[in-house]
């Protein structure tokens, strides 16, 4: 029971490590500050998206001109 209990811990800590590992910071170079793209960040970006009726793209997928139109709006939008 005992090497059991062993793996589950490792796979607990494992799963805990890439949790962390996770969290992206991405720059937002009109307006030179970084943002933490987490769960209220896609969030917002599925906001963004659904207000200019556009089908859900990774935001990586989106062209310069594209992310910084999503951070100018994201500006204005702030999290409450």
């Amino acid at each position: 029971m005992s090497a059991f209990g062993g793996r589950i811990l490792l796979a607990l800590t494992l799963i805990g490590a890439v949790g962390c590992a996770a969290r992206v910071r991405v720059y937002d170079e009109p307006h030179h500050d970084y943002h933490h793209w987490d769960h209220r960040e896609d969030a917002s970006f599925r906001i963004y998206l659904g207000e200019r009726h556009m089908a859900y793209r990774d935001y990586n997928q989106l062209n310069a001109s594209e992310q910084n139109d999503y951070w100018d709006w994201r500006h204005n939008h702030p999290d409450r």
